[in-house]
Parts: structure tokens; sequence; C-alpha cells
């Protein structure tokens, strides 16, 4: 598969990262130099993906300067203002991008997920499936982690709050055109029933896998990858991000 137009999910203020966050996105937080959000088109385009679409909310003026500010050959990165984004959960967020998703194929990232390009480019060349969900797994979860139950390459079940599962999600899925067709009809259901608006999109992901044989995992672990959700998580993403600026010093 060749890379794929990606989707980044940054609308939100993430208020539990307050003060850094009370006058910028978190997707802004500068870590290693560098804003999360350049971190991550950085690490598309070394994967060879060549066009984003950045899902803005709050205070998207300053989302928009950043990418007016990259400077990435080959790539193209543009911005869609999601307006509704303090009243709404994510899931409201890709029914309003769902015009960028017909005909696939695509990938959604979190605006908080730090990754190295090694697992977009694992994400990239999975086999094919109509959905494709990144896991990782390690000892114990946390209650704050996005669960996952597998069987085999197959995912059954998908959120915080499952009683049985064996991996996590990371937050960076790809979607083929078949992929794309059955989330866009399932999450336009779903934003007709009253809860819609409060919904996570991976609850889609697990009412299809439910429902439907059509959702892999891709295995990233070994990788290096971090989310951007609490304070505390500063000093382990200053630290990741700081090797990743030193060995692109060291390869320069």
């Amino acid at each position: 598969m060749q890379p794929v137009k990606t989707l980044i999910l940054s609308a939100g203020q993430g208020k539990r990262l307050s003060p850094l966050t009370d006058d910028r996105p978190k997707c802004l937080v500068e870590l290693a130099g560098r804003s999360v959000l350049e971190w991550q088109l950085r690490h598309l385009h070394q994967a060879g993906v060549t066009e984003a679409v950045v899902v803005t909310g709050f205070r998207s003026d300053l989302v928009e300067a950043e990418v007016a500010r990259l400077k990435l050959p080959g790539m193209s990165v543009r911005t869609l203002y999601n307006p509704f984004y303090s009243l709404t959960d994510n899931l409201a967020t890709c029914w309003l991008a769902r015009e960028e998703m017909r005909g696939g194929p695509f990938m959604i990232l979190n605006g908080d997920t730090l990754f190295e390009p090694a697992i977009a480019e694992r994400l990239i060349s999975a086999p094919a499936a109509p959905i494709t969900v990144t896991v990782d797994r390690k000892g114990s979860y946390d209650a704050d982690d996005m669960k996952v139950l597998t069987d085999g390459d197959a995912l059954r079940a998908i959120g915080k709050t499952i009683t049985q599962y064996d991996a996590e999600s990371i937050g960076f899925l790809r979607f083929d055109a078949e992929g794309a067709a059955l989330f866009i009809a399932t999450l336009e259901a779903i934003m007709r029933t009253p809860e819609g608006l409060k919904r996570w999109y991976l609850s889609v992901i697990n009412e299809i896998a439910q429902n439907h044989d059509a959702v892999r995992v891709r295995s990233i672990e070994g990788l290096d990858w971090a989310e951007m959700d609490f304070p505390e998580d500063l000093v382990g993403n200053r630290a990741l991000t700081e090797a990743w600026a030193a060995k692109e010093a060291v390869s320069a």
C-alpha cells in the first residue's frame, strides 16, 4: 500500500495539561524545540506520507500558523476547522471530517500521540484489511489506557472500560476503501443518536468489531511512542524527543 492521507485529530484544548494548554492546544506543547504537531508531521513525512489534514478547534489560529511555518517538501498539509470542539467528543470531529475519508485509504492519528517514523511505516505496510489498529503490549494497564482484546490478528473489542484485554491502542489507525465506507456509515448512524456528540471515535471501531470481521491489529511492540496527556508525561516525552533530535543530528 502506498503512503496515505493522514487525518490528525487536534481540535481539543487538552485541559488536563493546564497551565501548559491555557493559551494553546496540546498539539503545540513544545518538546525538544518542536511542537507535538511538528514531531508528528515530520515523522509522517519521513515515512513517506504526502498529505495530512490537521483538524483544529481550540486556538485554531495558532495551529494554522504552525502549519504555515513548516516546510516539508513533497508533503501537503492543510487544516480543517471544527467550530464545535468544546461541545463534543472526537467522534463528532471525525463526522465533520468524513468527506476527507471517502474512498480511502487514509489514516487517523490522535493529536497527542508521539511516534517514531518506523511506526507509521509499519502501519502503512500492514497486510491489507478494511481497518487496521496499531497496538502495543505491556505488563499492566491503567484506567486511562485504550485497551484492546485481540484474537490472533483480529481486534474483538476496544475501550477504556472493557474487562478482557491483552493490548492497548496507540491512537493510530489505517482504513482502506471498504473500511472507510463502513466507518463513515457507522459514525453517521451513531451521530443521529442522543449520545453521539459525547462518543469517542474508537467506540465506533468497537461497534464495527462486534458486527463485522473487518478490524485487524498491527503490533508496534519494541518501537518508541508516547502520549501527551498529563503534566507528568512531560519528563518522559522530552527525553524521548531529545533522543530523536540527537539521532537526527548524528545522521544529518
